[in-house]
């Protein structure tokens, strides 16, 4: 199938309609040029709100540690942004509720058989890394750590939510060691 189509099939999804407080507004973006995929978690309320994928304070966090402008980050020629859960999943006790599980396994691997020409992917947070990266690493910050250890066009990242200060603080290496790293990997893929 046609990635346009995909797409607008994903964008049409209500499958756990009945399931999400505030309705269903699926958010990914991206095309077959796009050299980079990230794969978070899902939208937040303000993301719902606007219909922006990522415009909060983690997205703009996400964006500083990519090194890209929101003109760069938006644009799906270059940014490919698909969420475990691609609606808004309402509030938990603590934050927002975990992604709806009926997205990943629904939308996922087609999605991703249409991108399959991605130069890097990068994983956000827990769910993300639960999904794709648990199996060789037990942990997020495992698999954070682990940078090296990835394939060259994988790298996991954890939350940039204002949530997780405090496993950046300290996890200080992150930002010395990785986020170079990241940020001279995506130069080599987006050009």
């Amino acid at each position: 199938m046609k990635l346009p189509v995909l797409l607008d099939q994903a964008r049409a999804c209500r499958v756990c309609e009945e399931h999400l407080p505030e309705g269903p507004r699926p958010l990914l973006q991206g095309s077959t040029k796009a050299r980079l995929l990230i794969i978070g978690q899902a939208p937040g309320f303000a993301a719902h709100t606007t219909g922006i994928p990522w415009d909060d304070q983690s997205g703009q966090r996400l964006r500083d540690w990519l090194g890209f402008t929101d003109e760069q980050f938006y644009n799906p020629d270059l940014v490919a942004l698909l969420p475990m859960g691609l609606c808004y999943p309402g509030k938990a006790r603590s934050g927002d509720a975990p992604p709806r599980p009926e997205c990943a396994p629904l939308w996922h691997p087609q999605l991703l058989e249409a991108w399959r020409h991605v130069g890097l992917t990068v994983y956000i947070g827990k769910y993300a890394h639960n999904r794709y990266l648990r199996e060789q690493f037990k942990t997020i910050t495992d698999a954070v750590r682990g940078y090296g250890a990835l394939l060259p066009e994988r790298i996991a990242l954890p939350h940039p939510s204002p949530r997780n200060n405090i496993w950046l603080k300290k996890n200080s290496w992150y930002a010395n060691r990785v986020l170079p790293k990241l940020k001279h990997r995506i130069r080599a893929v987006v050009r």
